[in-house]
């Protein structure tokens, strides 16, 4: 396959890659996803990304309908790869796409939700060994010793079935001799090389012989390079013959450099111009020798390492170490996912045909104490008894519904929960909730509220929603405050609509507006809930009840608003301007919430 026929790489990144890798190696990094392949050969990580998203998983990619998905959909991947334990599986979960075969979304879902009940099974020192052996196999650079030496930390850790399988069928015998063996090595082993040592550095200490003749080079070397001085020194102005001049070479060079004086005295050339080309003849030829003898006690060191690690033929595949090195690196993936789920409690959820639905469900985005909701449109088993809706069970069987309510009251917020819950849980991760019901879904369409109001971003916006909801399969429309880029009268009609094909469609709908009271008579299949605002805290805060009530319609409240303008303003003329709209919106209600917030600070 040519790299340009992969999306996003064009005549000068296949250059690129070319000449950094080779057509072949980038082939191949391509199909695996390795991000850190096309980054060193000089790709920016987020081209990168895009690249290999689209090669490994481009239909997943179809599932983004919108821009806004996109965004929700990069943000969860960045938040899971902020748990990797790895580099290298921070990237693998950038290139994460939603899966579409429902096998495949369930496998993934079986070993990360095992993969997170292994992680919370470990104690605090457990996770810590762990970690640290981990960041070790990154400073490394995942060397094949560093994976060897991670392999045995989660063997030792107790992380040896389920997910991490692969870990436990690792022989530890194999494993400690092959880590004893890899410390004589410096880098990693080709494990395809020959026995002839060129693939194998060997390390300082792994060899006493090889030590020694390594030093004897360098000293031989290093005379060789100032081979005038080794004359000047040996001459001294006292020999009168040639053979004092041999035999004062032979016993300067053999102390210098540690080698037998015979040894010393066979590299001698036989005939020399003078002096001069005797030294410098003698050098250079022993330099020759003791470089052979490096290479062949290299060779023969490299063959023992090979034999120690279980690789007498040079094949590579079947090695400790290469299974260590594959293992590790799944592991890594997996226990990251799992980390990632068991720290924001994440559930898995149950995958239904039709519908999605949350029980105190968080928005992964927002830290601190954040109010779970509960919520769900389609077809569901959270509900309560029929015809019976609570706070924490939705009702089931509408397609679509309404959603109205108080400014900052967490509308938004919502869809973008229900966005990320879809999301995550068509690439067969956990949820944020104590429980969910999530349906397959060919497209999901999110749309936040811009607050633009011309034409371009109402033909704009109406291109971006419609065509995917009217596209064959399965479509879940989640949209925010149409009403923002268009006139309230107009938008309340095509809201309507939009509302009316939907059902039509057989889609599923969650749509936010102030203009639910405008509108014409919904479809049976749609409903209208709301979100309240309750009044102002001590602080002159809004307090929301986050949590929608269903089949009702929210109220903005817009006293407590003007209540707190009231309360807030410093400038008597201010104030009497506020007071003015507080007659406007009601002030006996703007008088009890200032009353009541000032009863609460006293309470205090």
């Amino acid at each position: 396959m040519r790299l340009e026929d992969y999306w996003g790489i064009g005549p000068k990144t296949s250059e690129r890659l070319t000449e950094a890798l080779g057509t072949e190696r980038a082939v191949e990094a391509i199909e695996s996803a390795d991000v850190r392949a096309l980054v060193d050969a000089g790709l920016h990580r987020g081209r990168a990304t895009r690249i290999l998203r689209r090669a490994n998983g481009e239909a997943g990619m179809d599932v983004l309908a919108t821009g806004d998905a996109r965004s929700v959909y990069d943000d969860l991947l960045g938040l899971a790869a902020d748990a990797a334990l790895t580099a290298h599986a921070a990237d693998r979960i950038r290139v994460m796409t939603p899966l579409l075969d429902r096998d495949a979304v369930e496998e993934r879902l079986d070993r990360v939700v095992a993969a997170r009940d292994a992680w919370d099974g470990l104690d605090d020192d457990a996770r810590e060994a762990v970690a640290e052996a981990f960041a070790a196999y990154d400073e490394a650079d995942g060397s094949d010793l560093a994976a060897v030496e991670t392999a045995v930390a989660l063997r030792e850790a107790g992380l040896t079935d389920g997910p991490f399988a692969d870990v436990g069928a690792l022989d530890g015998d194999r494993l400690r001799d092959a880590a004893d063996a890899l410390a004589d090595v410096r880098g990693s082993i080709d494990p395809a090389g020959d026995l002839d040592g060129d693939d194998i550095e060997i390390a300082a200490g792994a060899d006493a012989e090889l030590d020694r003749l390594r030093e004897q080079l360098a000293a031989a070397r290093d005379l060789a390079d100032s081979a005038f001085d080794v004359l000047e020194t040996v001459r001294d102005g006292s020999l009168r013959d040639f053979e004092a001049l041999e035999a004062a070479t032979v016993d300067h060079v053999a102390r210098e450099t540690g080698v037998e004086p015979a040894t010393v005295r066979s590299a001698a050339p036989d005939e020399a111009l003078d002096a001069a080309d005797f030294v410098s003849g003698t050098l250079r030829d022993l330099v020759g020798e003791l470089e052979a003898a490096v290479d062949e006690r290299e060779a023969a060191v490299a063959a023992d390492i090979r034999e120690r690690l279980g690789d007498e033929s040079g094949a590579g595949e079947d090695t400790a170490v290469a299974r260590a090195a594959t293992a590790v690196s799944d592991a890594a993936f997996l226990l990251s996912l799992g980390r990632f789920a068991a720290e924001n409690g994440h559930v898995r959820p149950a995958l239904v045909d039709d519908g999605i639905a949350v029980r105190g469900a968080r928005n992964p985005f927002l830290g601190g104490d954040v109010q779970p909701v509960s919520y769900g449109v389609g077809s569901h088993s959270l509900a309560g008894e029929a015809g019976v809706a609570s706070a924490d069970a939705p009702p089931t069987g509408d397609r679509v519904s309404v959603l109205t309510g108080a400014n900052s009251g967490g509308k938004t917020t919502l869809l973008e929960t229900l966005c990320a819950v879809a999301l995550l849980a068509s690439m067969g991760l956990p949820v944020p909730a104590d429980a969910a019901e999530v349906g397959t879904f060919d497209r999901i369409v999110f749309h936040r509220r811009h607050a633009s109001f011309n034409a371009g971003v109402l033909e704009s916006t109406l291109k971006s929603v419609v065509p995917p909801l009217v596209a064959e399969g399965r479509t879940l429309m989640l949209v925010d405050e149409f009403e923002a880029i268009t006139e309230p009268g107009r938008a309340a009609d095509l809201l309507n609509g939009l509302v009316t094909l939907t059902v039509d469609r057989g889609a599923l709908g969650v749509y936010v507006t102030h203009l639910a009271e405008d509108l014409s008579p919904l479809p049976d299949a749609a409903r209208i809930d709301g979100i309240f605002a309750e009044g102002l805290t001590n602080d002159l805060e809004l307090r929301v009840d986050y949590q929608p009530r269903f089949e009702t319609v929210g109220k903005s409240t817009p006293e407590f608003i003007v209540s707190r303008l009231v309360a807030n303003a410093g400038d008597r003329g201010v104030r009497a301007g506020f007071e003015h709209l507080a007659g406007a919106v009601g002030e006996e209600a703007v008088q009890r919430t200032l009353s009541d917030a000032e009863w609460a600070a006293n309470d205090d």
